[in-house]
């Protein structure tokens, strides 16, 4: 099967060839460095991150591109909260951005661009755009023309005529069409500013990627990507200036995640429920936290909930109980972190299971689905296990080879990067004195009982394991567990 995208830009799936064979351009567009990262940052993160290991374990040859927004409004009033310059702001928390994405196992990317790194190239492509015709001075402001540009809104699939000022666009008199967007803005006492030709001033905000990915990946790139909240004007604006001043596609392929709600609402600091990543380390094991980001597809919106998380949390028990088990019974292995991500596929005749693995997520990055195959794995290994007695020397054999597959699909989800002990030395007491094999004997017994009518024995055991924080939830399938988290 060939590797398959959604391409935002075309709204269907669409083949992935990049422009050069065997190498990837990609440019994802990072944080405004002003606040704490939130679970949705680490969402984004989370995803890019694995397409990019996905793509090396492909054997392509990336160039990931991550930027830091470190001048824009937002910083400016922080720092006034503050009491601090701007740089100081970005400085510490660019430095809790890092401490973070280390935590829930994001790598760092190969290039980390800073916005103030490079305005001279943002002055450059002002003018540049300026004397295509695509721009126009009012003051010491630059602004973008966007009925200049006749392919305006053909990303984000909206009419011009349709549009209304976003909710980062200042509706400004000045501005010959209401969505026109600043490109360079004019100094205001007090904030950082550089010399311009329109005097001294900072840059808009959305130029700044236009110029980073142009620098580092060229005119045309193979991926850019995001959140779903930037297609509509960040990615809009990106594009349009991109093509108006260098000419090209731009982006290839365009990929976008979903949102994250908490208990199905929008995320807001006004509402009270604003989880930053370290609110939700400090309740969760941090491969809980990616392991339920990515059991969702990453367009897919995904409510954040104790009972939802709890249920990613006993799944990921299971897998650590299991390679336990691997361990008693073959010894110690390795950990998905020290396998080679690039192998993926060794060979011509790959495992059934490495096989079905590439083949899920060739289709869209489906993660939800490549979890779901790992779990299905864990189930034949605990039966192998229940039968391996003194375990023959073939058998122990066929406990590696499983134990592998499992480990590097782990890796190329940033899972499994911790050996059975490290793991549950990290989880709180609760979760470590839970033994998911008795859990299930309980359950078995449970469904006899139930099946006998014998509903004072099946209630006793609900009620059993009730006490021990382990929740019974009956579905057509069968029963499941989780956590009273």
């Amino acid at each position: 099967m060939s590797l398959i995208f959604y391409n935002t830009a075309s709204r269907r799936k669409e083949e992935f060839r990049p422009l050069e064979e065997g190498k990837v351009g990609m440019y994802v567009c990072g944080v405004t460095v002003y606040d704490l990262c939130h679970i949705g940052h680490a969402r984004s993160a989370i995803v890019f991150d694995v397409l990019v290991r996905y793509l090396r374990a492909k054997g392509f040859n990336v160039t990931y591109v991550r930027n830091f927004t470190d001048v824009d409004d937002k910083i400016i009033k922080k720092a006034n909260e503050l009491g601090k310059d701007t740089t100081w702001v970005a400085e510490y928390y660019i430095k809790a951005f890092y401490e973070d994405m280390e935590q829930i196992g994001v790598l760092k990317a190969d290039v980390e661009p800073r916005a103030t790194e490079h305005i001279g190239g943002m002055i450059e492509m002002v003018q540049t755009l300026l004397a295509k015709g695509y721009a126009y001075v009012e003051g010491g402001d630059v602004y973008f023309s966007v009925e200049k540009f006749e392919d305006y809104g053909r990303l984000s699939g909206r009419k011009l005529e349709d549009m209304q000022a976003g909710s980062r666009i200042a509706v400004d008199e000045r501005k010959r069409h209401p969505m026109d967007f600043a490109l360079w803005k004019a100094a205001k006492p007090g904030e950082p500013q550089w010399d311009s030709p329109w005097g001294p001033g900072r840059p808009g905000w959305h130029i700044e990627c236009s110029v980073m990915s142009n620098h580092y990946l060229g005119a045309t790139f193979d991926i850019h990507g995001g959140g779903r909240d930037l297609l509509f004007p960040h990615h809009e604006n990106e594009r349009a200036q991109s093509i108006a001043a260098n000419g090209g596609r731009f982006a290839n392929f365009w990929i976008h995640n979903g949102f994250v709600t908490v208990e199905s609402e929008k995320m807001s600091k006004s509402l009270g429920n604003f989880i930053t990543i370290r609110d939700a380390l400090a309740e969760y094991h941090p491969e809980v936290l990616r392991l339920f980001l990515l059991s969702k597809h990453y367009r897919s919106p995904v409510d954040f909930s104790e009972k939802a998380v709890g249920a990613i949390q006993s799944g990921l028990v299971r897998i650590y109980r299991t390679l336990e088990r691997m361990e008693e019974a073959i010894g110690p292995g390795p950990t998905a972190e020290s396998m080679v991500s690039h192998a993926l596929l060794e060979g011509s005749n790959p495992s059934p299971f490495l096989a079905r693995f590439e083949e899920v997520m060739d289709d869209d990055l489906n993660t939800a689905g490549a979890v779901g195959l790992m779990f299905e794995k864990v189930r034949e290994i605990n039966k192998l296990l229940d039968s391996f007695g003194t375990g023959t020397g073939e058998k122990q054999e066929m406990l590696r080879v499983e134990r592998e597959d499992l480990l590097r699909a782990g890796a190329i989800l940033g899972l499994l990067q911790r050996t059975p002990k490290r793991f549950f030395e990290e989880l709180p007491q609760k979760m470590v004195d839970i033994d998911p094999s008795e859990i299930q004997r309980l359950i078995a017994q449970r469904a006899e009982a139930r099946a006998k009518k014998d509903w004072a024995t099946a209630d006793k055991i609900r009620d059993q394991l009730k006490a021990k924080g382990v929740v019974l939830e009956d579905g057509p399938e069968g029963t499941t567990w989780r956590l009273d988290v």
